[in-house]
């Protein structure tokens, strides 16, 4: 190998040229670029928020969709559906599988991921446990007008709900394009309703059937119970995310939420954390509720995904929501890039990356750090053996080498990075690097035999 002089390159930050995949805000209940949903006044009165239409997919076809003309919505690469047991277990042992693979199909169109909770029931006697179990088993009445969170206390309950839980993961764990499965726990949409009605082994019970069910799939579990994030840690050594409902509310935000997340306070650095808002920003605005506040502390608890409800946000508050989204989940900076001015076809050629993670978490997707020699419209690719898992927020130094091969032929090229992402939308660097498609070039080099 000859040595020869080595060019190091500096570059600075600049806003990304696209939205990155499996951060920011997630589309709810439907999918990139549909219809919102419009802003809903609560009626606290009536103990009712008013969402329960759009609160299981498929929606209502009465739910009134006027958000775009209301307010804001980010553009998001992250769909987050949640569905009924009765959906899925029209009747008992009979599985609606193409109601699943048709939700994975609507999301891979969109050009996003999909984060998944199959929910045993929700308040509602509409959206029920599956009038099959209902026969089997006392279930719980839910007169109109109530919200009744309650799950069924039978064992049975429990028994078939979790084989659900089973078969849904020997169909659709390997799909690539499902990000992540929300944990389902007794209670109104899987929220852990009244826990303490159960034996003491449930939580084991459920993360156990998560675990076995979904391998490959990244699990996530309400911040309210840390216990089931060490109990996988503990026995199965995996990582599992969190994520918190009713962000925004005062009560969640500085009695509920930090006490659980000074359990699994460096969880962050494993598996995602997502949120999901009380009510939805047009209401906290109502409420007097301080988004600056909540901005700082999500960033401070490291948030990659919110659910805002895919109901409109305040346009007063766009730029306070698009810096939000810009520091939310991972960003990509590169810092500077080394290499030798020439090299030989056949060299090992030695490079060094330095990255810099702007945003508040790292990415949890082990993708591809690929090098590509570029001279005209050919291209040679190189895959690294970069773990771009470990970019947490800061600099990180990668020292690469290619084997260049030996038929390489001669001349000028540029020097070229990206992750491969597929199937997932491209993945974007905040830099003034020059891109072409998914490549940002940070060098030239100039080949000879």
């Amino acid at each position: 190998m000859m040595h020869t002089p080595v060019k190091t390159h500096h570059f600075s930050v600049k806003p990304e040229e696209g939205l990155n995949p499996f951060i920011g805000f997630t589309s709810f209940q439907h999918f990139r670029g549909e219809k919102l949903y419009s802003d809903i006044i609560v009626r606290p009165e009536a103990n009712m928020t008013e969402t329960e239409r759009v609160e299981c997919y498929p929606i209502s076809p009465d739910a009134e969709e006027n958000g775009r003309n209301e307010g804001y919505y980010p553009d998001s690469t992250v769909a987050y559906i949640r569905i009924l047991w009765k959906e899925y277990e029209p009747e008992m042992g009979v599985y609606n599988d193409a109601f699943i693979a048709d939700i994975l199909s609507q999301a891979r169109a969109h050009g996003q991921s999909l984060i998944f909770r199959l929910m045993a029931h929700s308040t509602r006697a509409c959206d029920d446990v599956p009038e099959w179990l209902k026969k089997l088993i006392p279930c719980p009445e839910r007169p109109d007008g109530k919200r009744v969170k309650d799950s069924p206390t039978d064992p049975k309950f429990l028994e078939l709900f979790l084989k659900a839980v089973s078969h849904l993961g020997q169909q659709f764990d390997a799909d690539p394009i499902l990000e992540a499965v929300d944990i389902s726990l007794p209670g109104s949409w899987g929220e852990g309703h009244k826990l303490e009605l159960y034996p003491p082994d449930t939580f084991q019970r459920i993360m156990d059937t998560y675990l076995t069910s979904f391998p490959t799939t990244q699990l996530m579990t309400q911040v309210g119970r840390p216990e089931l994030i060490a109990y996988a840690a503990e026995k199965a050594g995996v990582h599992v995310g969190w994520r918190g409902d009713g962000l925004g509310e005062p009560y969640h935000m500085h009695s509920k939420y930090p006490p659980c997340i000074s359990k699994i306070e460096d969880a962050w650095k494993q598996a995602p954390v997502s949120f999901e808002s009380y009510w939805w920003l047009c209401e906290w605005q109502r409420q007097g509720w301080d988004i600056d506040e909540v901005i700082e502390k999500t960033l401070s608890w490291h948030l990659s995904s919110l659910n805002a409800k895919s109901i409109p946000v305040p346009y007063e508050w766009k730029d306070k929501v698009d810096a939000w989204v810009a520091k939310m989940g991972y960003h990509f900076a590169i810092d500077s890039f080394s290499h030798p001015e020439s090299a030989a076809a056949g060299d090992c050629m030695n490079l060094e990356l330095t990255i810099e993670n702007v945003g508040v978490a790292p990415i949890y997707h082990r993708l591809p750090l690929q090098i590509r020699l570029s001279q005209g419209d050919q291209h040679f690719l190189f895959e690294t053996d970069a773990d771009i898992t470990q970019w947490l927020p800061g600099k990180h130094q990668e020292k690469l080498s290619l084997s260049l091969p030996a038929d390489l032929p001669a001349g000028e090229y540029a020097i070229e990075i990206g992750i491969d992402s597929a199937p997932y939308s491209p993945i974007y660097f905040c830099t003034d690097a020059p891109r072409h498609d998914a490549f940002y070039q940070v060098g030239e080099i100039s080949i000879h035999n």
